[in-house]
């Protein structure tokens, strides 16, 4: 039988989620009444708008009709995954889109630029009060390893978003720098779904040590496109007709990376071998 908890929605972390709702809601209708953008950055601020406004929407409601206790997932990870992922996310934004679509006197682009900022505050204190909430145990997305694997996801999102098909194509070396990118993201959000569908527990081997070979391998990956990728993609013969802003976020964002993923590695094995060991 289906019990409703309107505890849920008067508690301050109900409060703050629903102010969200409200939020990323106006955010991207003042975006979308301003005209169709078509450009990548652009796409990514709307889709981000759109994305966390229904995550926090469906939150709120699996909370308040009590079937957050059905879904075969762990609601801790779940929940504080997607705030983690969503302060990211809308940080971004508060950034990218003055950037690169408000003037003076563009008035609905400067309104979704500041609600953008509010929302990031609002998803920070998310993070906050999911962290903080009493009486449950902390699964592993609250801790460090696990809050590196959803920064690494969230760089490849930003690779991606400023990646040009003319940047890339040309050069076999851009080619596998983006095969880099691709893998690697793919295998981290392949982690953080096991690790929330609570599914680490049917491999015949230990998933820890497969993490932790998954992250030599991308460390070693990411070395590789940290020397290749600015070698060619700033040749002078390459970049005629691309934008050097975004070929600089690339490369930023590819050596962050990089190291997150060096920062993930020294902790998993610091955990994995010397934490299990002490305890023998």
């Amino acid at each position: 039988m289906l019990r409703l908890d309107f505890r849920s929605l008067i508690l301050p972390i109900g409060i703050v989620r629903m102010v969200e709702v409200l939020l990323t809601c106006i955010c991207f209708a003042l975006a979308a009444s301003a005209g169709d953008i078509a450009t990548s950055h652009w796409a990514w601020c709307m889709f981000c708008w759109c994305f966390c406004c229904f995550t926090t929407l469906l939150i709120i409601i699996l909370e308040f009709t009590n079937l957050n206790t059905k879904v075969p997932i762990s609601w801790e990870d779940f929940t504080m995954a997607f705030a983690m992922l969503a302060t990211l996310m809308m940080f971004t934004i508060a950034i990218i889109y003055p950037k690169f679509f408000s003037c003076p006197s563009c008035s609905r682009q400067i309104g979704a630029s500041v609600v953008s900022w509010l929302c990031y505050g609002l998803y920070s204190a998310e993070v906050w009060l999911v962290h903080k909430r009493p009486g449950e145990t902390s699964g592993f997305l609250t801790t460090v390893p696990g809050l590196l694997k959803i920064l690494e996801t969230f760089v490849a999102c930003i690779i991606f978003m400023s990646l040009s098909p003319a940047d890339y194509k040309v050069v076999p070396g851009t080619q596998w720098c983006v095969a880099v990118y691709s893998i690697c993201f793919v295998f981290s959000l392949l982690i953080v779904f096991l690790t929330i569908a609570k599914l680490s527990s049917i491999f015949p081997f230990s998933f820890d040590k497969a993490v932790i070979s998954f992250n030599i391998l991308a460390v070693a990956m990411y070395a590789t496109a940290v020397v290749i990728w600015p070698l060619y993609v700033f040749d002078a013969n390459n970049c005629d007709q691309c934008s050097r802003d975004d070929l600089v976020v690339v490369t930023s964002m590819t050596i962050i990376n990089f190291f997150i993923y060096t920062g993930d590695l020294a902790y998993s094995v610091k955990i994995v071998f010397f934490s299990y060991h002490g305890q023998e």
